[in-house]
């Protein structure tokens, strides 16, 4: 039997510099209040539902301030104490401090929620604070994660905890993110359909305004 040895060429990419990523003293997560500090002589005061504040569009964080990976919302919704620890708990333990730090990009938890005992009839008044949730918007950026390392090693566990979540959110970095704001835009430009959801509704065609909800007069149907 004859062996021929067969040379091939190999073309490797270098790898990413990360000399100018510069790691915090504390690279992981800090623990998050459960329940906000207010003064002695101040009752904890009582709110109502304020869904606005899960409707709609984040206005401010929707963007990655180290320019690396993260966890971005893609619907609104409630984060408690227990999914914020479960946040913390996971990344921390599967992250590499001495390669990756983690950030915050929400606050603590301060509006409250009441409830009423279980067996309790009709009325005596709103109930008693029972916990307290971070309201969250679509697209709202939720954990930051950078350091000296790629998204592959990052996206495992960053994809776990944005299954977990009580709402819809993905694992994501800012190539990503670029990308796509780019595929939109192309989307909107070579789109040769003139009846888009936001001129039907500007025009009340079919008479829409009469069944449409206000927030689809504002976001065209966009955030539901």
């Amino acid at each position: 039997m004859v062996q021929i040895q067969v040379a091939g060429m190999k073309n490797f990419q270098p790898p990413p510099d990360y000399s100018h990523i510069q790691l915090p003293e504390r690279p992981k997560l800090q623990f998050k209040d459960k329940v906000p500090t207010y003064p002695s002589n101040l009752k904890p005061p009582k709110m109502s539902k304020r869904l606005t504040f899960m409707r709609g569009p984040e206005p401010i964080h929707t963007e990655f301030i180290h320019k690396q990976y993260g966890i971005v919302a893609l619907c609104g919704g409630r984060l408690h104490s227990g999914h914020i620890e479960m946040i913390r708990m996971t990344i921390n333990r599967k992250m590499d401090p001495s390669k990756m730090f983690a950030v915050w990009r929400i606050d603590s938890p301060w509006q409250p929620l009441t409830r009423k005992g279980q067996g309790k009839r009709m009325g005596g008044g709103k109930g008693a604070i029972d916990h307290y949730v971070v309201p969250i918007k679509a697209g709202r950026v939720i954990v930051e994660l950078g350091g000296k390392c790629e998204f592959e090693q990052a996206f495992p566990f960053l994809k776990e905890v944005a299954h977990i979540l009580p709402f819809k959110a993905k694992a994501t970095s800012y190539e990503l993110m670029e990308a796509e704001k780019i595929e939109q835009q192309r989307l909107k430009n070579v789109n040769i359909n003139p009846y888009t959801a936001e001129y039907v509704i500007r025009n009340n065609m079919g008479g829409c305004h009469t069944w449409i909800s206000p927030s689809d007069k504002k976001w065209y149907f966009k955030y539901v």
